[in-house]
């Protein structure tokens, strides 16, 4: 490429040059470059470029003539700062680019001849002006004002604010991001406002919709904060503004308690109240908090609420159910309000009579109170409507005179007017009794009898009833005895019915009697067991009376009284013990002898006792014949038999042995699947081993796996934790052999005292089939033996065939010697060295 000299009036070219040639000259200066190897160059064509905005003169390209052309012109989008030096064909800026007011430049260049006809072109040249971060962010308003209400929800914008960047809005240089600075004032910890960062959008934090109180704060400022970068560089544009807010009372409010009045007779539904939400654009509902099978009342969509229907006091007096709010997601906006509506009571109940027959048994000496007429109204209690008025509107027989009773007009109470009443003159009188509140009205029929009284005493038919004989044995409820006793009073009163009771001889209450109301005979029946050795004979004494008093002048005397005795005979009786069961926790390694436990029974005739085991079939146990106490009689082991269970013979009573476990089992490692890697090992493989213990699961719970101080396993190999039973042993490096290796691994248990196992884990590099496990190879060529090894498997099979038949024939020969009658001896001896 030729070398040139191009002169441009220019302020700043630094872009041209290398930092060591960069050079910046007024605009009344002249510079001439030698620019050879500093642009691209090449014959003109369409070209497409991407120019910064803003910054100094720049040249673009150079375009290289073509004879005969002899120079270039430009027409199109210049802006005035866009042009080509003719001659040499230099593109270039002259000034700064702005993307806001035009993002491209359209330019036409073409080359011309000596005459100025067209040789190339017009070629199109497009300049594109990039966006950089120029602009801060502009809020919409100086100020911004805005209300929330009390209570509203934390996150539900209430207001906005609103920002926009001249910049490109695909790029970040015009992405916003708000936040608020300050918060004035601020009585908590938390803010109780904030913002989203995007959408500007402004809403009560948690702490705010829980705190805001127009009572205590009613105005806040907020100080908001843009910036532009999406917030994200420390060089981004910010700017703020001021936010206004003032808290209102919530609007969502439930009423005070609703008064409706029972059976109402208006068109029903009736808007009894109305709700309102903070938020608009909410779905009212109503939930019932009692579960009844309906709630008469229903709520619009305006949050009017209604009764749908008369209500009845005496049915329900109070209603209590919740309305709430939601948006259209189905979400709450409020706390649900709790609704309570007071039913109030009307005179709509007659005055009801308890009982639809009312009788008063009046002995012939009674005096004033006689007995009570009772009614009820079911209007509310103690107001009006439910006060009752009692009046005696008719007596019948009106004799020996009219107005023999007089009742309380308030309480319903009956009283005699003045004489008490004689049997002979009439044995019943019936009255009318009006009962009445301030609208109703209802009559009571009263029967009022007049009884004997009680002036005669019951007499027993007998004296002593000599004696019963009864086995101890007797079931609960038997009767061993009936007695009579009569009484001359009116039948069918409390004057004449006959109450029996055991007066003496009984501290206890063995004995119970019951009286047959139609005939005043009486039954004795046991009513506690009998105990021929507590108490062999009963002397009893019996007194008959009546529930009603007896008159001043009559007392009870002998005639009232009866005896008998009772002689429970003896039933001979098994031994019986202190406990069902008895139950005893041991350690699995007591010595020998150790007292156990005593068992204790008693036989209830006094006969002495004696004891026996059945069932000791490990012969871990002996027992004291005499007092009852078990000793071992053997070592126990848990891992044989950890609920051991034996019977007294006395009373087949279980005796049952918890056997406690005690850490004498050493932890192993589980060889339930086989350790290898495949060879070659490449690194990062692992494989789990298990450790398992005899012992109970206290003791193995949680084990502890470490390998053994060895120089070559540790530089080998590394074990980590699993879990409590597991461990992962992993090879080191890759540079094994492929052979078996042993690898010692120790094993605590972690019990009490702890046990330690140092074992030696057999770890396998093979080389694995495609199912990731170890194979031999089979050598085909010597797979059949030579005739000298046949020969010797051959001798070692005879020899092997003589032992067992010259086993079998010394086993033979000690039958004989031993016999039969040791057979038994020693299959005890086998079990006490198996146990010991």
């Amino acid at each position: 490429m030729e070398s040139c000299c191009w002169c441009v009036v220019t302020a700043d070219i630094p872009q041209l040059l290398p930092s060591s040639l960069s050079l910046s000259l007024s605009l009344s200066q002249v510079m001439c470059l030698n620019l050879e190897g500093l642009l691209e160059t090449g014959p003109l064509k369409d070209m497409d470029f991407s120019v910064q905005e803003g910054g100094a003169p720049r040249v673009l390209h150079k375009f290289t003539l073509e004879p005969p052309a002899v120079s270039f012109r430009i027409s199109g989008e210049t802006a005035g700062i866009i042009d080509i030096e003719p001659k040499m064909g230099m593109l270039y800026i002259n000034g700064s680019l702005d993307w806001e007011t035009k993002q491209v430049h359209n330019l036409q260049v073409e080359s011309v001849d000596e005459s100025g006809h067209i040789v190339k072109g017009p070629y199109s040249v497009t300049i594109r002006v990039e966006d950089i971060n120029d602009n801060p962010p502009e809020f919409d308003q100086k100020r911004y004002f805005g209300v929330v209400r009390q209570n509203s929800r934390p996150g539900k914008p209430f207001m906005s604010v609103h920002a926009t960047d001249r910049d490109d809005p695909t790029t970040p240089h015009a992405q916003l991001s708000y936040s608020i600075l300050h918060h004035f004032p601020n009585p908590y910890e938390e803010m109780l406002f904030q913002i989203d960062s995007e959408t500007g959008e402004i809403s009560p934090s948690k702490t705010g919709s829980y705190y805001l109180d127009p009572q205590k704060q009613n105005t806040f400022t907020l100080v908001v904060s843009v910036r532009d970068m999406a917030g994200m560089t420390a060089n981004a544009f910010t700017s703020s503004v001021d936010v206004h807010i003032i808290v209102m009372e919530s609007l969502w409010k439930a009423p005070p308690p609703i008064h409706i009045r029972e059976n109402s007779t208006q068109v029903h539904p009736v808007n009894i109240s109305k709700v309102r939400s903070n938020e608009p654009g909410v779905i009212y509902g109503i939930f019932d908090k009692e579960k009844l099978p309906r709630l008469p009342f229903s709520i619009s969509e305006t949050g009017d609420i209604y009764v749908t229907e008369p209500l009845d006091r005496e049915e329900k007096d109070m209603y209590t159910f919740f309305v709430v709010s939601k948006d259209n997601k189905g979400d709450l906006v409020d706390k649900p309000l709790q609704i309570q509506v007071i039913v109030e009571d009307i005179n709509d109940n007659p005055p009801v009579c308890q009982q639809a027959l009312t009788v008063i048994e009046v002995q012939e000496n009674e005096r004033s109170n006689i007995g009570t007429v009772l009614a009820t109204d079911m209007d509310k209690e103690n107001t009006f409507n439910s006060r009752l008025h009692f009046q005696i509107q008719s007596q019948d027989p009106q004799v020996p005179e009219t107005n023999l009773f007089f009742i309380q007009q308030d309480t319903g109470a009956l009283h005699l007017a003045g004489r008490s009443l004689n049997k002979r003159d009439s044995p019943v009188y019936s009255l009318k009794v009006l009962v009445s509140d301030s609208k109703f009205q209802t009559i009571c029929d009263v029967e009022v009898h007049v009884i004997d009284i009680n002036d005669q005493i019951p007499i027993f038919e007998k004296s002593n009833y000599q004696d019963v004989t009864v086995a101890e044995d007797i079931p609960i409820g038997t009767v061993i005895l009936e007695i009579q006793a009569t009484d001359g009073d009116e039948p069918g009163t409390g004057s004449s019915f006959i109450t029996y009771q055991v007066l003496e001889g009984d501290r206890n209450n063995t004995f119970i009697i019951e009286t047959d109301p139609g005939t005043n005979r009486g039954f004795v029946k046991i009513n506690k067991a009998l105990d021929f050795e507590t108490m062999p004979v009963y002397n009893l004494m019996i007194n008959a009376t009546n529930p009603e008093p007896l008159v001043s002048s009559v007392q009870y005397n002998s005639s009232s009284l009866t005896s008998f005795k009772v002689v429970v005979t003896n039933v001979d009786e098994p031994p019986v013990f202190g406990k069902p069961v008895y139950r005893k926790e041991v350690s699995e390694d007591v010595p020998v002898n150790t007292l156990l436990m005593t068992v204790d029974a008693y036989d209830p005739e006094g006969d002495s006792v004696r004891y026996s085991l059945e069932g000791d079939v490990r012969k871990w146990l002996t027992i004291d014949s005499a007092t009852g106490q078990v000793y071992t009689a053997s070592r126990l082991d848990r891992e044989q038999e950890e609920m051991y269970s034996v019977e007294v013979v006395v009373s087949e009573v279980s005796l049952v042995l918890h056997l406690l476990d005690v850490n004498d089992n050493y932890p192993q490692l589980a060889t339930d699947y086989p350790t290898f890697f495949c060879y070659p090992v490449s690194g990062g493989e692992k494989t789990l081993i298990q450790a398992i213990d005899a012992d109970e699961q206290l003791y193995y719970s949680k084990f502890t796996f470490s390998l053994a101080d060895d120089m070559n396993a540790r530089m080998n190999w590394e074990i980590s934790k699993a879990n409590a039973t597991h461990a992962y042993l992993s090879p080191k490096h890759g540079n094994f052999e492929e052979k078996e290796y042993n690898v010692p691994v120790i094993l605590n248990d972690n019990g009490n005292p702890a046990l330690e196992n140092k074992v030696n884990l057999k770890v396998s590099i093979c080389k694995c089939s495609s199912e990731n496990s170890c194979f031999i190879e089979i050598d085909r060529d010597h797979s059949w033996p030579t005739p000298g090894q046949a020969i010797g498997i051959l001798i070692g099979v005879l020899l092997i065939i003589g032992a067992i038949l010259a086993a079998v024939f010394l086993h033979m020969k000690y039958k004989e010697k031993n016999g039969k009658s040791h057979h038994k001896d020693a299959k005890d001896n086998a079990e006490l060295d198996r146990l010991s």
